[in-house]
């Protein structure tokens, strides 16, 4: 199966307590992009202005990534410029520029129309809506989202979980849109608005699935790395390569199996993004050093 990734492209700038870097490319269309196209065959849908540099598509491309639906605009790309502070799990936002999304209306080229998986990542409700409605042959659809759009798009928000497979979301985001600290009964109410199923994001701790039988449950550790190097995107990866490892078994609806079998290729691509600034760490991977890591993590899991 073939799968669009559908999100933001952007321009970053991040400092760790080790390392400052400018210019990165950035975003949750290029993360997961980069990670599901280890799996699959993958387009991506987004937009960047005048400024975004040319190596950075090149990135895409060279890891087989079509990027037809990329448009161009004459405004500034989006930009976002953070710092993680020394356990690499507090952020602090320093700015950020919507730029070219402002005004943004994603419209998927002709030769996209086949695709059947649809990967919505995290950008506004309204985009997700407007891509989804455009894929008239999509079998199977994964949106993953935010707390501003929890805030700010709740409606909108509410109207697209009726129309997907898979809500993919962090946990903190679950907390407040269901408001509840209680995790559990966080996936079980998202579950009631419409998804057949939901992962929650739970950082270092790993992420929790969620099935529509009462016994259908599922949580899996993080992979244990010793130096995180930039996290930025790590989510993002994780569901590029849940999509991904969907879209390779060719055979539609996943099973609750098969997306437990995805939620540990997503966590193997999570764990390689967090070595590396931006895609480096992905543009340098093999299908050997996925499997070998794979492997551990299953190992590890095991009793």
């Amino acid at each position: 199966m073939k799968v669009i990734v559908a999100g933001t492209v952007a321009i970053d700038d991040v400092k760790t307590p080790k390392v400052e870097r400018t210019g990165l490319m950035g975003g949750s269309a290029a993360y997961a992009a980069m990670s599901c196209s280890f799996f699959a065959k993958t387009r991506i849908v987004g937009i960047i202005g005048k400024d975004f540099p040319k190596e950075h598509i090149t990135t895409l491309e060279n890891s087989g990534i079509c990027t037809e639906g990329i448009e161009r605009s004459e405004g500034d790309s989006f930009y976002w410029s953070g710092e993680y502070h020394e356990n690499m799990d507090d952020r602090t936002t320093h700015d950020v520029a919507i730029n070219v999304l402002e005004a943004y209306e994603p419209k998927l080229p002709e030769s996209y129309s086949d695709t059947e998986l649809i990967l919505l990542a995290n950008m506004s409700p309204r985009n997700q809506l407007d891509v989804l409605n455009q894929c008239s042959n999509a079998k199977y659809s994964i949106a993953d989202t935010m707390d501003i759009w929890i805030n700010h798009e709740r409606d909108e928000l509410i109207e697209l979980l009726g129309k997907i497979d898979l809500l993919v979301i962090n946990e903190s985001e679950a907390q407040l849109f269901m408001e509840t600290r209680n995790l559990v009964s966080a996936g079980k109410k998202l579950m009631s608005l419409g998804p057949k199923n939901v992962i929650i994001k739970t950082g270092e701790h790993g992420s929790m699935l969620f099935g529509k039988n009462e016994n259908e449950f599922f949580r899996l550790g993080a992979y244990p790395l010793e130096e995180v190097e930039d996290p930025t995107g790590a989510g993002d990866c994780f569901v590029g390569g849940i999509a991904g490892f969907i879209a390779s078994q060719n055979q539609g609806f996943p099973s609750f199996n098969d997306l437990k079998s995805a939620i540990a290729r997503g966590t193997v691509m999570a764990s390689f993004n967090c070595e590396s600034f931006s895609v480096e760490g992905l543009s340098s991977l093999d299908s050997n050093k996925i499997s070998e890591r794979l492997n551990q993590l299953l190992s590890y899991t095991q009793i």
